[in-house]
């Protein structure tokens, strides 16, 4: 009986040229399968365009695709080489409800300056470089569903990924007028000043939770085989910074695969954090759905063989059967160590990528509650039907 595994990568622009052209992703998509990968995550979203042509963008801002692609479509190839050579393919939405890094907002708030997020004194929402989106607009929710669904409906894919960014917005946000005008009509005051109040925090996460209920429903309405992926920042950190209730998402049902970043530079503080996660978050029959985010690469930064063995090792001992690294690039680097680590090790014998099935907890069903949610779905419910 053959091992069932997430084995998964992540497949940037920064810092790679993987994309650069039909070729490189052939000769990309044949090293993963080669080495024991099943299931890779190509980025199709960030700073502010899209890495596939979309209709979406072109009647909303007038760019159809990353201009470095233009008379392309990246994606698309990427979709028949990695299918060539039996790999899974979810397209990963890079910058979610970010709309640039350093750019002061860059293309999409220079045309849509109404569409920005703002903290408390009243400064464009800006965090860690990202500016931000407000993800409480509507407007804002229903043009990033679109261009997942977009996707869902234009490409032959098995599931699409969201992460840091999406859904999510750094808890200093949720400051504008209109976000502040909800607040007041449901609670008779309007949001405090400390960003971090429990209830104020949690009202916003509610929020967000719903836009991510609304994505899962359209996603499976269109493909009730595909899966619906994340990769939030780790509990109760990202609730607390950027508004991300991922034990809530999964209670819900309304995540197929959640891949936490715990992206740690040593053994012990890895271990300790996902001690914490397994523990506090997976029931035994939420556990096929867990295949944590590991950092092999980033800057100058590099995971030792060793530590990769040891985290994965220890994965398969908590019986978590899966992992998703960062990024690509990682593996080539000295040689191809990193893959040969694999290939010779842990990722030795073939292993299937799970069906839907085998991720679905028994008595988990999706649930309609809010009003917001209730809302946004009947201002979205026309654009859906096109």
């Amino acid at each position: 009986m053959s091992k069932v595994e997430i084995r998964g990568i992540w497949l940037t622009t920064t810092d790679s040229r993987v994309l650069q052209s039909r070729q490189s992703i052939a000769e990309a998509m044949e090293f993963l399968a080669e080495t024991g990968f099943n299931v890779v995550f190509p980025v199709v979203w960030n700073k502010g365009v899209t890495l596939y042509p979309s209709a979406t963008m072109w009647k909303m801002f007038g760019i159809e695709i990353n201009s470095n692609f233009l008379g392309r479509d990246p994606l698309a190839e990427l979709v028949a080489e990695a299918q060539r050579v039996g790999l899974k393919v979810i397209p990963w939405f890079e910058y979610g409800f970010a709309s640039s890094y350093n750019s002061n907002g860059g293309m999409l708030l220079k045309q849509k300056p109404e569409w920005g997020a703002y903290d408390y004194k009243g400064n464009l929402l800006k965090k860690n470089g990202f500016e931000w989106l407000n993800a409480f607009d509507f407007h804002v929710q229903e043009f990033l569903l679109n261009l997942v669904l977009e996707v869902v409906r234009n490409y032959d894919i098995d599931g699409i990924q969201g992460d840091d960014r999406f859904p999510a917005l750094p808890s200093e946000g949720g400051y504008d007028q209109g976000t502040m005008n909800r607040y007041h009509q449901e609670f008779q005051k309007y949001p405090p000043q400390n960003y971090k109040d429990k209830h104020w925090l949690q009202w916003r996460a509610n929020i967000l939770t719903d836009v991510l209920a609304l994505l899962y429903q359209e996603v499976k309405a269109i493909n009730p085989d595909l899966l619906v992926s994340i990769s939030p920042n780790i509990y109760d950190w990202g609730l607390q910074e950027y508004l991300q209730d991922s034990p809530t998402w999964l209670k819900r049902g309304i995540v197929d695969i959640i891949h936490p970043q715990i992206y740690r530079r040593d053994f012990l503080s890895y271990k300790c954090i996902l001690n914490r996660l397994v523990n506090e978050q997976f029931t035994d029959a939420m556990l096929p759905k867990l295949a944590p985010g590991i950092l092999i690469k980033l800057g100058k930064y590099r995971i030792t063989p060793d530590y990769f063995l040891q985290v994965i090792e220890y994965h398969r001992q908590l019986g978590i059967n899966g992992e998703v690294c960062f990024f690509y690039e990682g593996l080539r680097e000295n040689n191809d160590q990193l893959a040969k680590v694999l290939k010779n090790g842990p990722y030795a014998q073939w292993a299937a990528f799970p069906k839907l099935a085998d991720l679905q907890e028994v008595g988990v069903s999706y649930h309609r509650s809010t009003s917001i949610l209730q809302r946004l779905e009947k201002r979205l419910r026309k654009i859906f039907k096109g």
